[in-house]
């Protein structure tokens, strides 16, 4: 009885699920009445096991689409984890030091966890859009005339219990799950709305304290210093220090715990750094050239690997982490000092050394100070017999450290910003102005010691390069030092760049000006220029202009990489190498010409205008540039000379020195180079003397007389010829004997050699035929 009620009742859930109040009239029965039933609708029992089979289908599908999926929870599990990532900043915020770095990492986390939010909310409505889709599903249920009927035949519907029992069964387990999860996410939908608001606020706050800090640094913050009497208890500081410490300390955790993948990951590529240059040196010393490393004057390699990778690795740390709060930049900054001292010692001279250790310690005494001690009398005080300090030792033993340095000429603007900041410093102090005196102060100290970290990483990274670049001519065979010194001036010039550009951001951020100099070059190179029907920006104009740029850098430098330097040994030249090497430089210019033309987001159809233009002016008077360009292409595929081959073009010979995209440089005898437009070596005749190997075949006519035989005098040439080392003994030397008298023998002898020794070879020749026939008592002349 109980579940005959309960399946009347779900027969009324589905009624009103699936349509609306139905009215009858007897009306239209009764005009029907006469009409012949052969021509009337009627569905049959499969009809209704069809309609009943769809709307189990709809529910089935419904409650799979309802049931949250992987992705689901793994964003639940985002949110989750934002709260934490909320809760902590806003503990960090609430007690934080008043520092300007910290509130700018504060600024950023907010910023980052806001978007985060954003991200998340917009899912959550996707979810909730789908849910009210799988409620149309059903709604949709009331426009199948079948499943409406049999719900309202009374009669019929008792033939299709069971049926109409898994369908509510189906319905209740859809409804329950739907509820379940619309709930779920009406709660993850208040959270975020609550976070994004608690979000909002803490940023206002945020920019209010740093908006005030702005204009607290260009007016009176503080008592001018002679009008400062606070005495403060040294039991009261003891604990102002300790209250300060735990404050960074914990800002420091969290935001090691917020960077700790991009630090992690840093780590894993100077670890791979590491490994690389450690299997270099490991093979230089496995196969006995340990000792030439010494050759090369490695300031720093020859100190281990972990210190100069690690080095490397601290510097991208501090120029990667800018808006790292105070406590964690100024330990990475000592850090880094720490590991420098280690890599000076022994090294430098000992008054270098003293002036660089009472460097460190000044920087110490300012961090310390700055983070943990409140501004007042005393820490005023201590500033400025710092900042005195300061000026003392840019003025007086600076030059000491000047000397040991690679780079010395940033070092000058160093000293320069070092003495002048901590000139304004004092000033700034003793008139009130704290926050911009101890802004000023830190800056000068990280200026003069990052650039000599800046130094020291720009001479590890050319150490590493040379020693790539010697390990690759080693594999090859190549023991002979090259000039490693003009090497290093030369790959130095792109880095210098790279370098200054780290120096000024981490200068600028010191400052707390990077953050509004980015965005203000941002706007400018951002803004949209029309010239005609041209529109453009400058920050595309100047993205297409560096891209060729370091197109141009990288194929000028990537011979280097396949230790190939200028002054190759013609006879240990490996022209497969070179080959490889010219259609590198070319896939280079290619990839780096379509990248920038993609940077420079210049429309198809322009670019069609332009390359029209262009065929023009090939057309009027740059022909022989294209011919030549193409030219080259063809002697880098088809391969009829190659570096280091010994040639003859039409006047000239020589050896073939370099070939680029439109000439190719050739070496001859005398010390000429020879440059050669590369259409002008495909339209005339090559003679191409090492085409298939290194040797040539030379002759030497000469002159005998006296008492012999031509079988005495053939056996003394061949013994003759098979003592001299640079003789090809591998090819038949040839013996003929142009005229023959009695005591009277003209000869003319053939043997190969290297054609890069040919006179050298002759030389020897004929010296040791003369030594060997005047021993037998025969005349020799040539």
């Amino acid at each position: 009885m109980i579940q005959k009620r309960s399946f009347t009742r779900f027969l009324s859930l589905l009624t009103l699920l699936f349509f609306t109040t139905l009215t009858y009239s007897q009306t239209p029965a009764k005009k029907t009445e006469g009409r012949s039933k052969l021509f009337e609708e009627t569905a049959t029992d499969s009809d209704y096991l069809m309609a009943i089979e769809k709307a189990s289908t709809v529910m089935e599908t419904a409650y799979n689409d309802a049931d949250f999926d992987g992705a689901s929870h793994h964003l639940f599990g985002e949110i989750k984890g934002t709260q934490s990532k909320l809760d902590l900043i806003l503990e960090s915020l609430k007690d934080a030091n008043p520092n300007v770095r910290n509130q700018q990492m504060y600024r950023v986390v907010l910023k980052e966890i806001q978007q985060q939010l954003d991200e998340q909310n917009d899912a959550i409505n996707l979810r909730n859009k789908n849910l009210e889709k799988i409620k149309d599903r059903f709604i949709e249920l009331r426009k199948d005339k079948t499943l409406i009927g049999l719900l309202k035949d009374t009669i019929r519907r008792k033939n299709f219990k069971n049926e109409f029992a898994n369908l509510r069964k189906k319905y209740k387990n859809t409804d329950s799950l739907m509820t379940k999860n619309q709930g779920v996410l009406n709660k993850y939908k208040r959270l975020t709305v609550q976070r994004k608001i608690a979000v909002s606020n803490a940023l206002i706050a945020v920019e209010s304290k740093l908006e005030k800090t702005g204009i607290s640094i260009l007016k009176k913050e503080y008592p001018f210093l002679w009008n400062v009497t606070d005495s403060v208890p040294r039991k009261k500081v003891a604990q102002t220090i300790k209250s300060k410490i735990i404050v960074e300390e914990h800002v420091a955790i969290y935001y090691l715990g917020y960077c700790a993948g991009g630090l992690f990951t840093l780590a894993f590529f100077i670890g791979l750094l590491g490994w690389y240059i450690s299997r270099n040196i490991k093979y230089l010393k496995s196969n006995g050239h340990a000792e030439n490393l010494s050759l090369f004057n490695f300031k720093y390699l020859n100190r281990g690997i972990l210190i100069p990778v690690a080095v490397i690795g601290l510097n991208i740390a501090v120029v990667s982490n800018l808006y790292a709060p105070a406590l964690f930049i100024e330990i990475l900054q000592l850090i880094l000092l720490g590991i420098l001292t280690i890599l000076f010692k022994n090294k430098w001279s000992t008054n270098a050394m003293r002036n660089w250790t009472f460097l460190l310690g000044l920087f110490f005494a300012l961090c310390f100070l700055d983070l943990f001690i409140s501004v007042g009398l005393l820490q005023r005080c201590c500033f400025i017999i710092i900042n005195l300090c300061g000026i003392r030792y840019g003025l007086v033993q600076i030059k000491s450290v000047k000397d040991e340095l690679y780079i010395k000429g940033f070092f000058k603007w160093a000293s320069i910003l070092f003495v002048g900041f901590n000139g304004l410093s004092i000033l700034y102090n003793i008139f009130g102005r704290v926050s911009l005196s101890n802004m000023l102060s830190l800056t000068a100290f990280i200026s003069l010691t990052q650039i000599i970290a800046l130094s020291v990483l720009l001479k590890i990274i050319l150490e590493v390069i040379i020693l790539q670049i010697y390990t690759t001519r080693v594999k090859r065979g190549i023991e002979k030092i090259f000039d490693h010194e003009s090497l290093s001036d030369t790959l130095k010039k792109p880095f210098i760049i790279i370098i200054s550009y780290m120096w000024l951001v981490v200068i600028a951020s010191n400052l707390n000006i990077w953050e509004s100099l980015r965005a203000s070059f941002g706007l400018l190179l951002s803004h949209p220029n029309t010239i005609g029907s041209i529109t453009f920006t400058l920050g595309n104009i100047l993205l297409f202009f560096i891209i060729i740029w370091v197109a141009h850098l990288l194929q000028k430098y990537v011979a280097y990489f396949f230790g190939e330097i200028d002054d190759e040994n013609e006879e240990n030249i490996n022209k497969r190498q070179h080959s490889r090497l010219l259609i590198t430089r070319l896939v280079v210019l290619i990839v780096g010409y379509l990248l920038a033309v993609a940077a420079s987001g210049m429309p198809l159809d322009k670019l069609s205008i332009l390359l029209g233009a262009l065929g023009v002016g090939v057309g009027l008077g740059l022909q022989n540039i294209v011919s030549n360009f193409v030219s080259g292409i063809i002697l880098i595929f088809d391969k009829p000379i190659q570096i280091g081959d010994v040639v003859d073009i039409s006047s000239e010979s020589g050896r073939v020195k370099s070939m680029g995209l439109r000439t190719t440089k050739i070496n001859a005898s005398n010390g000429a180079e020879i440059i050669i437009p590369n259409g002008n070596l495909l339209s005339q005749n090559i003679t191409n003397w090492t085409y298939t190997d290194n040797f040539k075949l030379v002759e030497v006519s000469i002159e005998i007389t006296g008492d012999s035989l031509p079988e005495a005098i053939n056996s003394i040439i061949n013994e003759s010829l098979q003592t001299i080392p640079l003789v090809n003994d591998t090819k038949p030397s040839q013996i003929y004997y142009t005229a023959i008298s009695e005591g009277k023998f003209k000869i003319q002898i053939k043997f190969w050699c290297s054609i890069y020794k040919t006179e050298e070879t002759v030389s020897n020749a004929r010296q040791v035929l003369f030594s060997n026939f005047k021993a037998k008592g025969l005349t020799f002349s040539t």
